[in-house]
């Protein structure tokens, strides 16, 4: 069986998130509606789903990610998103999740957080000081 990753995010610009979506996955949208949008992926296996809502508050969700294979991928991928005009924040050998990484973290324009990175290895502890101060 050949999974897919869903995901539904509720946006504040449906426009807007396009556009980040498209320049984060190097991909169009597969399915426009006025109220909706859809990113059915193979690379990277996903689809994902959204809808303009106006929420007073996001809940439950901490950020997401895509990991990688390698270094460059990051670069590629942090490259295309600058170039659409977004910040991005380098996190190089930082522990977090029981794991060394190389990451680079940007937000979509409803907020959301993404990182990019790659496992380098395992470790023994959560996090370090770095994750402690800018993404708890």
């Amino acid at each position: 069986m050949n999974a897919k990753f869903h995901l539904s995010l509720d946006v504040n610009n449906l426009e807007q998130s396009i556009h980040f979506y498209s320049a984060l996955l190097n991909a169009p949208a597969t399915k426009l509606k006025p109220d909706y949008a859809k990113f059915d992926l193979e690379s990277p296996p996903i689809n994902l789903a959204m809808q303009p809502k106006t929420h007073c508050c996001l809940q439950g969700l901490s950020h997401m990610g895509l990991r990688v294979e390698n270094a460059e991928e990051i670069q590629v991928i942090k490259k295309r998103l600058q170039d659409a005009g977004y910040s991005t924040r380098d996190e190089n050998n930082t522990t977090c999740c029981y794991a060394l990484q190389d990451k680079f973290w940007v937000s979509d324009p409803t907020g959301y957080r993404w990182e990019i990175y790659i496992l380098k290895a395992d470790s023994p502890v959560e996090s370090d000081a770095v994750r402690q101060k800018c993404c708890a």
